[in-house]
């Protein structure tokens, strides 16, 4: 079955003239709209007369069983339309254009005779308000005429060759929005199609097999379009039912109408925010297929409103939680829909999830996306990434990456995670579409499919443990030693050190103001002009009793500057001067609490990030010892506080894994390119002035 599912493409599709004709259209709208707003007419005209060439066969049939019986139930009306939805108006476009003077009137009369669900669409899609301003703007009828003289029956266009045009020309109308928003192309499905059934899917073959399959961020339906081809591909009896929820109206109202068209169970297509959510929470999946968007934020002031307060509502559920794993940082909601669709996986569950690079990486080790890291490898979901080429997408040219999980390791995947790269395994793209430069082939997706089953290791593809990517965090300090002096270098670390019990240059700001001062700067003021008196007693005291004498050890140094500055300030601010005055020095005494125990300096703290399978000792005799022979590592994390403290986190740093080191242009090259570069520059300078 492997071969079946890695090889298996669809004909290859021309819709170009069909789409040049409809991007066409567009050129109508002129001085309508701007030509950013020209898709917000053109997709929602292309979806009306996919509906109208859609019902065309069985339209006088339901226009006479209307007539006949103005309240005939609707689901007994899908069965004479042949589809979820139908259309009671004698009115179509072609008729519309026969009366120009009523055309916006008559337009409206013909859209209300769809069948509600179609009403919703078009209500998200704001069609009616699109009439009025072309009506206004003296294009309608252009427009609608245009339109009527489209075919888009499904004869000649099936669902993936409609799927192919509204792809073309959500490319081309939306080439400019947000890199999170963009629309994933077939090319980019269909590998992740492939990848995901692979492997785990054995069982798909059977005779009338049930198969559901979610994308949570379903944008048109093109993941799960796609997906429902492979499965009825591979297995004609199958029964694929398709979930997905879309925040988007637009998209949402194509896709909910590519779904009517495939006689999909609509109400299993929701108009919905995923992070708020879960529109089908007693369906487990099958298969969970996604592209969510990059680097939206769920949480602050640029979230949707309400996000924030239903993911942490969610959260407070524990590890019943859609996102038991953490929270990441609220400015990028991949993290959440990662372990979303984990959540809504079957046993035997598997998920392909398009992301870019930053949930690989970012965070530090008790972050949201570190724990989530280390949750996906301690529970051994995450199988495989794919680094994917840059220029894929129509609206981004980051790097992305394929994620694949499950809840089912084959035998020989267990405790592993595979990584493939496959960025530079591509076809460029004669003409860009947008940012789009490059795509797969079927070649292609054969190609990276292979690596993923043949499993094994070459420069492509690379099998780790799940525990090479789980570290822990420990603090490495040095005995604490110090030698104490007073002297200008020393008093001035001291005037720092006290900043917070007098500021002269806070002092002299707010003293010297002009203008009224604030009841909190007043406050400011007071406690500074409480505080100076001692403050400059403290220092005078210190200017003249400066020496050039260094102290080796605190118990020779403390008598002395307590008895200075005793009557001064307190004991606690002693305590500060002590250590304005101190620097750290190796020949000093090294200092002890009261039991003998040594004491560590933490202005030497440092971070080492040691792997859960090296012991501590052995990574401090190797990497830390040589170099700093007293030092000493530390364990600090709690659990058990109220606020955890954390050290046990996880990075996967895909990139590092697969850098190739490149020996830099010896100087002789680069020396002659300086000097070629130059002769150009003078050559250009003195043809400038001539």
């Amino acid at each position: 079955m492997e071969k079946t599912i890695a090889t298996w493409d669809e004909q290859p599709i021309d819709i170009t003239s069909e789409a040049n004709f409809i991007w066409g259209i567009a050129k109508k709208l002129r001085g309508t709209y701007l030509p950013d707003k020209y898709g917000d007419v053109i997709i929602p005209m292309t979806i009306i007369r996919r509906f109208e060439s859609v019902l065309q066969p069985t339209k006088d049939k339901v226009i006479a069983q209307f007539e006949a019986m103005p309240t005939y139930p609707a689901r007994a009306m899908y069965k004479i339309s042949g589809y979820q939805f139908y259309n009671t108006s004698k009115f179509d476009l072609a008729e519309l254009c026969n009366d120009p003077d009523n055309i916006a009137a008559n337009f409206k009369a013909y859209l209300n005779g769809f069948s509600a669900d179609v009403q919703e669409i078009l209500q998200n899609l704001d069609i009616e308000n699109h009439i009025n301003k072309m009506d206004k703007g003296g294009c309608l009828y252009s427009v609608v005429k245009a339109f009527s003289e489209l075919d888009l029956s499904v004869e000649k266009f099936d669902s993936i060759k409609m799927g192919y045009i509204f792809e073309n020309l959500i490319a081309r109308f939306y080439q400019n929005v947000e890199a999170g928003q963009f629309y994933t192309g077939r090319d980019i499905i269909r590998l992740c199609v492939s990848l995901l059934l692979a492997e785990g899917s054995d069982d798909i073959t059977e005779e009338n097999k049930v198969i559901t399959v979610l994308d949570q961020a379903c944008g048109t339906g093109g993941m799960l379009s796609t997906a429902y081809s492979y499965l009825k591909n591979i297995n004609p009896t199958a029964n694929v039912h398709l979930f997905g929820q879309e925040l988007m109206g637009q998209s949402y109202a194509v896709g909910l109408a590519e779904m009517l068209i495939k006689n999909q169970n609509i109400d299993n297509f929701r108009h919905a925010d995923t992070l708020q959510v879960d529109c089908f929470p007693n369906q487990k999946m099958r298969y969970v297929l996604e592209n969510p968007p990059f680097g939206t934020p769920w949480g602050g002031k640029d979230a949707k409103q309400g996000q924030e307060e239903a993911v942490k509502e969610e959260y407070l559920k524990g590890e019943k939680s859609r996102w038991g794993a953490g929270l990441p940082k609220s400015n990028d909601a991949q993290l959440l829909f990662v372990q979303s669709a984990l959540n809504k996986l079957e046993k035997n569950g598997r998920a392909a999830i398009i992301e870019n690079g930053s949930p690989l990486f970012t965070g530090g080790t008790s972050s949201g996306e570190s724990q989530v890291r280390r949750w996906l490898l301690e529970n051994d979901y995450l199988d495989a990434i794919v680094a994917l080429p840059t220029d894929l997408f129509y609206n981004t040219s980051l790097a992305t990456y394929i994620w694949i999980l499950t809840k089912d390791k084959s035998q020989k995947r267990k405790g592993k995670v595979q990584f493939i790269d496959a960025t530079n395994i591509y076809e460029t793209l004669r003409k860009p579409l947008g940012n789009k430069k490059r795509e797969f082939s079927l070649a292609n997706r054969e190609k990276i499919t292979k690596l993923y089953t043949d499993y094994q290791e070459n420069e492509l593809s690379q099998i780790h443990d799940n525990s090479e990517f789980i570290y822990r965090e420990y603090s490495v300090m040095q005995p604490l030693q110090r030698s104490y002096a007073i002297n200008d270098e020393r008093i001035e670390t001291t005037i720092d050190n006290l900043s917070n019990f007098f500021d002269q240059v806070k002092f002299d700001d707010l003293n010297n103001s002009e203008e009224k001062l604030s009841a909190k700067e007043q406050k400011q003021l007071a406690k500074l002009q409480k505080n100076k008196p001692a403050y400059d007693q403290l220092l005078a005291s210190l200017e003249a009793n400066k020496s050039e004498k260094v102290y080796k050890s605190l118990g020779e140094f403390e008598p002395v500057i307590t008895e200075l500055l005793s009557g001064i300030v307190d004991k606690k601010m002693i305590k500060k001067v002590i250590d304005g005055l101190s620097k750290m020095d190796k020949t000093a005494e090294i200092q002890t609490d009261k039991k003998g125990n040594i004491l560590y300096d933490k202005d030497t703290e440092d971070t080492e990030i040691v792997n859960i399978n090296t012991s501590i000792d052995d990574y401090m005799i190797k990497e830390v010892l040589p170099f700093v022979p007293d030092a000493k590592a530390f364990w600090k994390e709690d659990l058990g506080k109220k606020k955890p403290v954390i050290k046990t986190g996880a990075e996967i740093p895909f990139t590092r894994y697969f850098y190739q080191y490149q020996k830099p242009e010896s100087m002789d090259v680069l020396a002659n390119k300086i000097r070629n570069l130059e002769s150009e520059i003078n050559a250009g300078m003195q043809d400038l002035f001539k």
